[in-house]
């Protein structure tokens, strides 16, 4: 299966944001809050342990047909509030998603077709295939970076 569309995508997003997250100034970043009370650090750093979540169900997926791995959704908040994104140094965070995003291009490049409809269990029991993770990686991204334009739009 072809996910080109899908790397080139995170590619070309991590083209397009790395700068325009460099230059964003410390107000923006730090006090503008979306719907759920998330800054934009605090919405990069959900976007990293989305990487780090889905990266590791993409990986397990390649060797278990039928994956039970906890999930983190429902616990996205308490994820953010332990890490403290709102204090980790704003650079080290942009860096970070890049590198995590460079590293998941690589990942599902090298994916392991033969595994496409092995599944995961969500927290609410929803069986999802690699293949529908790898779909959705880009959706979600984007659907944060979306949110985090309309932050720098306010």
């Amino acid at each position: 299966m072809d996910f080109s569309n899908i790397t080139n995508g995170i590619s070309k997003v991590i083209e397009t944001w790395e700068p325009k997250f460099a230059g964003l100034p410390i107000g923006t970043i730090t006090q503008k809050r979306n719907k759920q009370n998330r800054t934009i650090k605090q919405i990069l750093g959900h976007l990293i342990d989305s990487a780090s979540n889905n990266h590791q169900r993409m990986i397990r997926l390649q060797y278990n047909s039928d994956l039970v791995f906890p999930d983190y959704r429902q616990d996205n908040d308490l994820w953010i509030a332990l890490q403290d994104f709102q204090n980790e140094d704003w650079h080290d965070l942009i860096q970070l998603w890049k590198y995590f995003n460079l590293h998941m291009i690589q990942v599902i490049k090298s994916v392991d077709e033969s595994n496409l409809d092995n599944y995961w269990h969500d927290f609410e029991g929803t069986k999802v295939t690699l293949q529908q993770m790898i779909e959705g990686y880009l959706w979600h991204i984007d659907l944060h970076l979306n949110e985090i334009q309309e932050l720098i739009d306010k």
